[in-house]
């Protein structure tokens, strides 16, 4: 099929984006040679006969009134670079523009690709073009495009080779296991190697390259939380604060387990859990809803729907995505509201609320003061803001309280949390253990290799040469897909898992103890993926459902009326191991003990200094009133970034959709004012309700950076006073960290 070309530019009147950018690299980049800056978005498309690519022209890749289009690049003078995203990745405006035309001439859909061509004018030495490059082209998620139409926009996909047996593995020594860890470039360590070689030692076999990718994800540190699983030995606390908080550990232990504690490693996970285990013990938690599913925490709520009392639940989640936002901070913010609605989606609710905190360095300082390696906090700052905004409002998510905070200890890494509230009627949410001959069904997208390695990159260390090797582990989402939300449909799920990190490996490894998994059967971006792709890909917007056999046709019927994909991928077995099939070989064969066990056991010493009295003040504008009066220290504290104004930020995030804001970001006579929690009238269908849910946070990062123990002490008290202010009893308070 013939490939058609077209460049739309906006008129000069509207020409905002490429002023915006030429305004960038002359104060930014600080190359005033560049004089102007003209973009055009080029599309190619296949696939579509002459009468519709012309019909297309004018009214789906270009407003007549405000574009201008033509089939061949204008001749003009300046230096002309084109950037197309990495392929596989999600390209909204390509999957848009193939959707209209597939509606428009009522056929198939065409493929179309898309580039954004931009030309700077001006004498530009060879210097000024490389750091122009390189704040255009981000190597995670894009790259310079061939300037040349290509022949077809079909993707090379040369049949993939079944996954090979890694001969010779159980024989390693530590030296070829250090070796072996570097050039795979696991997350595990060489304790988990070895920890393998034993177990496949005891099976007779070496693993296939699948099943060691498989562990690797499934045991690493993003899926498993294995450094909080640490146990604590040699503990050396010289604080008295620190040290009376670990006796009321070390009690609480005792009251929660009795006389099993003592052969309970201590851990970060055990103190990071036990006092909601032991508040369970004494009575207190009467609201918290349990169950076998590890998605978002859920409570249960008494809602007033229609003037009558109705049982609900409510359930919320926090996420953070800092490594992600830290190397792509569009595709890493998006996914990061993504992932924290797909928590409590899964758990069958409608998502209805969030808020989002995020923590920067200085965003106003110079582009060459950048460390080696990592983004300028301009480019990561404005990003991230898009990203984020951008899929939540096309989800219809209220985001009711934006903040960023400022402290240079952010350019180490970025800090970006999303936090949701979903709620629905109890009586929707059906929950039991799944059982021999439950089907497994994946609902929504497709999979592809722009999600293969993410749980473990954010689970390795990074270095300077990080970002060039990290193109795979941040995805493009499609916020769109997210949307599933109907009664009688919820009813037929008897456990759910979203698509997070680890892709089919663990959102479906975890539903059962015993699967047989199909990855031949798994839906496809494009062809030729290989199994252990298949297996690992965390490609966005699907979920793993388990339905009862005869349930499964009134399933699929549902999701085909709502337009959403869904296929039969996997069967639940009484055998307790996770088997994969792909194209009629088994590729992976592990047993439940094995997966569960998160590999090889690692300890810690633990050691807390005395807290250090006087000195100085702290630096790096961690003080951020100074010295002086108190009218100084005021006038110092005003003037800062911590103070400085969020509406633009805020304003970029839909706060009202779905008419159940109670609380709007800005409020006070000149509508000025910032609130300090979100609040949201539960989705209730038709809006009868007077039951509501907020959100909100507490940090301060200089205080964290002079104390983390009595930083992280504050924050706690810091989000429970906002509430309590806000009008919300303290007694219906519930923390998630």
């Amino acid at each position: 099929m013939t490939v058609r070309r077209v460049f739309v530019e906006k008129k000069p009147s509207h020409a905002f984006e490429a002023r915006a950018v030429c305004q960038e690299i002359r104060e930014v980049l600080r190359i005033p040679a560049a004089t102007g800056v003209r973009i055009w978005n080029r599309y190619d498309v296949e696939g579509a006969d002459e009468a519709l690519f012309e019909t297309a022209k004018r009214t789906v890749f270009s407003e007549p009134p405000l574009d201008v289009a033509t089939e061949e690049l204008p001749r003009g003078g300046g230096w002309t670079l084109a950037v197309e995203p990495l392929p596989g990745q999600y390209d909204q405006r390509a999957e848009s523009a193939a959707d209209c035309l597939a509606l428009i001439g009522r056929s198939e859909r065409p493929r179309v690709r898309t580039a954004k061509v931009y030309r700077i004018e001006g004498d530009l030495s060879p210097e000024e073009k490389a750091r122009i490059r390189t704040s255009l082209v981000n190597p995670v998620e894009s790259r310079e495009a061939a300037a040349e139409k290509p022949e077809t926009l079909e993707l090379e996909s040369p049949l993939p080779e079944p996954p090979a047996v890694l001969a010779g593995f159980r024989e390693m020594d530590a030296a070829a296991r250090a070796r072996f860890v570097k050039e795979k470039a696991l997350a595990m360590d060489e304790a988990d190697l070895a920890f393998c070689q034993e177990h496949f030692a005891k099976e007779g076999r070496d693993p296939t390259e699948t099943e060691l990718k498989v562990l690797d994800t499934y045991w690493s540190d993003h899926c498993r939380h294995t450094t909080f699983s640490t146990r604590l030995e040699a503990i050396d606390i010289r604080r008295a604060d620190v040290a009376a908080a670990c006796d009321r550990y070390r009690a609480a232990r005792e009251a929660v387990y009795g006389e099993r504690a003592a052969a309970r490693p201590v851990c970060l996970m055990d103190v990071a859990t036990l006092a909601a285990k032991l508040l369970a013990k004494e009575g207190k938690l009467p609201d918290l809803d349990r169950s076998e599913e590890i998605n978002a925490c859920s409570v249960k709520v008494e809602a007033t729907v229609k003037g009558k009392k109705e049982p609900w639940l409510l359930m919320f989640k926090n996420e953070t995505h800092n490594h992600p936002t830290e190397i792509e901070p569009f595709g890493g913010a998006a996914t990061c509201i993504g992932g924290a609605v797909r928590d409590p989606l899964s758990g069958r609710t409608f998502v209805h609320q969030a808020i989002r905190v995020t923590g920067a360095a200085d965003p106003r300082a110079p582009v060459e003061s950048t460390l080696p390696g990592k983004l300028p906090q301009r480019r990561i700052v404005l990003a991230a803001a898009a990203g984020y905004s951008s899929y939540g409002n096309q989800l219809g998510l209220a985001t009711g309280l934006v903040d960023e905070l400022y402290h240079p200890g952010y350019v180490a890494k970025r800090l970006e949390i999303g936090a949701v509230a979903g709620a629905a009627p109890a009586r929707n949410v059906r929950r039991e253990r799944p059982a021999p001959g439950d089907a497994v069904v994946l609902l929504g997208g497709r999979t592809g290799r722009d999600g293969c390695g993410g749980a473990t990159g954010s689970s390795k260390r990074h270095e300077a040469t990080s970002l060039a090797t990290c193109a795979a582990e941040v995805q493009k989402g499609n916020a769109p897909t997210e949307l599933f939300r109907d009664g009688e449909v919820t009813r037929l799920v008897k456990r759910c898992n979203d698509f997070g990190a680890g892709g089919v490996s663990v959102a479906i490894g975890e539903l059962a103890d015993g699967l047989d998994i199909d990855l031949s059967k798994v839906p496809r971006k494009y062809e030729g993926l290989t199994a252990t792709e298949l297996a690992i890909s965390e490609s966005q917007e699907r979920m793993a459902v388990v339905l009862a056999a005869e349930d499964v046709d009134a399933f699929l019927q549902a999701a085909a009326r709502e337009n959403l994909e869904a296929t039969v991928v996997a069967t639940v077995t009484d055998s307790p191991r996770m088997v994969m099939r792909w194209n009629g070989r088994t590729v992976c064969d592990l047993s439940r003990e094995f997966l569960a066990s998160n590999g090889a056991p690692k300890t810690a010493s633990v050691r807390v200094p005395a807290l250090e009295t006087g000195g100085n003040p702290p630096e790096n504008g961690e003080n951020r009133t100074g010295n002086g009066s108190f009218a100084e220290k005021m006038v110092t504290l005003a003037g800062s970034l911590a103070c400085a104004s969020r509406q633009g930020l805020c304003e970029r995030f839909d706060s009202t959709v779905g008419a159940r804001t109670v609380l709007m970001p800005f409020g006070g006579r000149r509508q000025r004012t910032p609130a300090q929690v979100a609040v949201s009238l539960l989705p209730v269908e038709g809006g009868e309700t007077t039951t509501v849910s907020a959100l909100t946070f507490g940090c301060r990062p200089e205080l964290l950076a002079q104390d983390p123990f009595r930083g992280a002490y504050l924050a706690v008290l810091e989000s429970i006073s906002k509430l309590v202010a806000a009008g919300f009893a303290r007694e219906r308070v519930h923390l998630t960290f």
